[in-house]
């Protein structure tokens, strides 16, 4: 097979990630019946589809792959660019990390600082559920993820990070409202909690695992925002699982209570990035698996 067309890559990329044709063209300056060629040479060349053409555009198993495969070149391009040419005018490097929320709100700010103080980079940060990040590495969206999945994609190495603490946690007022007579089956299907969205796997394993309760036996806002469940637990309005190390003063001074503290959860996180990973990459990979481990140390 004959090598890659990287501008048939380009457009490939510039339509998934603008999710338009027409957009992906004015970015590239081009036309948009020649990103339409484009896509079509590229599947041509290949022998099957390379995206969907739905709402939203999604990428085929094969288009996620070259996807990956195009951004791993260009974080290389990147890399090389202000060793060969270092009179020419530098750009920032662009760099899209899978985050989970909570780790965003605890201990992930304090690890990119650094990175983002000495280096010229422009940061994409995706907010993503912990157990789904790793499918912005495999669609080419991202070059580096924290996840609780140990196994690492082809490619692909990981750094055990620690260990994240949660407990599940109410104000005062609504415990006594709410679970007078402790945490169970009963109070639990009358008291409102809080969860990142409906794919949220977390809150689910855990009432099922300690209660026996099945999703549909009690109900749960959708909030995508780790902050926003800090904010809306202290309003006494909802419970909710929150990592211990992002309410430690709460829980100190009493604002917050643990309801359950014989039945905490622990999550292990992981951070993935790419196996031949240098340069400015590399100092955010080591920044994180540092930092991270410090913050998650026990």
């Amino acid at each position: 097979m004959a090598n890659f067309d990287y501008k048939h890559l380009a457009a490939l990329a510039e339509v998934i990630e603008l999710q338009s044709f027409e957009l992906a063209a004015q970015k590239l300056f081009i036309s948009q019946s020649a990103i339409s060629q484009r896509i079509k040479a590229l599947e041509e060349h290949i022998g099957q589809p390379v995206l969907i053409r739905n709402q939203p555009i999604v990428a085929t198993l094969a288009g996620e792959q070259i996807l990956s495969h195009f951004k791993k070149v260009k974080q290389l391009e990147d890399e090389l660019v202000p060793i060969l040419y270092p009179d020419k005018p530098i750009k920032p490097m662009k760099v899209s990390l899978a985050v989970n929320a909570d780790s965003i709100a605890t201990w992930f700010i304090e690890a990119i600082t650094p990175v983002l103080k000495n280096h010229l980079v422009e940061l994409n940060l995706i907010i993503e559920h912990e157990e789904r990040t790793l499918d912005k590495l495999r669609s080419g969206q991202a070059i580096g993820a924290v996840s609780v999945i140990e196994q690492p994609l082809k490619g692909y190495r990981s750094f055990k990070l620690g260990e994240m603490e949660y407990c599940l946690v109410a104000s005062k007022g609504f415990a006594e409202e709410y679970f007078p007579d402790g945490v169970n089956q009963k109070s639990l299907g009358m008291a409102p909690a809080i969860s990142y969205d409906h794919k949220d796997d977390m809150h689910v394993r855990y009432i099922a695992k300690h209660f026996n309760l099945a999703a549909s036996e009690y109900y749960c806002h959708s909030v995508r925002s780790s902050e926003a469940f800090v904010a809306l637990v202290k309003q006494g309005v909802a419970y909710c699982l929150l990592p211990k190390l992002q309410i430690e003063q709460e829980l100190n001074t009493g604002q917050l209570i643990s309801l359950c503290p014989d039945k905490e959860l622990v999550e292990t996180l992981y951070w993935h990035s790419w196996v031949l990973v240098k340069g400015v990459n590399k100092n955010i990979s080591e920044q994180i698996v540092k930092i991270a481990r410090q913050k998650l140390a026990h």
